[in-house]
């Protein structure tokens, strides 16, 4: 399936209506965020959520709010960008992918951790009444579009709030992070965030 299209579609309907929705945007960290922003920040109003309590070192995970917080600020978009940190909880992560620790590098304690993370944003994203939610995650070459769109879709329907279909790598979505990173001077961690990841 060509979640890209998908997207694209999406947004063609939206901007047919001449309507500004709300975006619910699950970020890991400030360069994969960069050029989702670029591409969307002139369709949607986003709120950033970063909820990530996969990332295991603490002094990690607050270098990566920092930046992204820093990176908000520096962007010119049309429409102004939130931003909603979520629990820091290590526990969280740990009790998901309990038994799974040994798994390969994007197997199943991936998908579970996908699972988490997206899950907890639609249940925000319902609660505060965005009109839509997903994920940058897609932006990455090391992660499987395929299941965080299946995750996003299955969300839609269990909270009755809209998934918007991404697969951010796409149209040189990762190359163009790349770029923004450099030009921000973006701190680019090597590793997603667990210590099974960085192993």
């Amino acid at each position: 399936m060509n979640y890209n299209l998908l997207m694209e579609n999406e947004i063609k309907n939206i901007l047919s209506q001449n309507k500004v929705p709300t975006l619910f945007l699950h970020a890991c960290c400030a360069p994969c965020s960069s050029a989702v922003l670029y591409r969307l920040a002139d369709i949607f109003k986003i709120t950033i959520y970063y909820y990530n309590p996969n990332i295991m070192e603490e002094e990690e995970y607050q270098k990566r709010v920092l930046e992204i917080k820093n990176f908000i600020k520096l962007i010119k978009t049309k429409y102004p960008i939130s931003f909603i940190e979520g629990p820091y909880n290590v526990n969280e992560y740990l009790d998901e992918i309990k038994g799974l620790e040994n798994e390969l590098e994007g197997g199943s304690r991936c998908f579970k951790c996908y699972n988490l993370r997206l899950e907890k944003t639609a249940q925000i994203a319902k609660d505060l009444n965005f009109d839509y939610f997903t994920t940058t995650l897609s932006i990455s070459p090391y992660k499987n579009a395929k299941w965080l769109n299946e995750i996003g879709k299955s969300l839609e329907n269990k909270y009755n709030i809209k998934y918007l279909y991404a697969d951010f790598k796409k149209k040189d979505g990762y190359k163009k992070s790349i770029e923004l990173s450099n030009k921000y001077h973006l701190y680019r961690q090597n590793y997603c965030g667990c210590i099974y990841s960085k192993r």
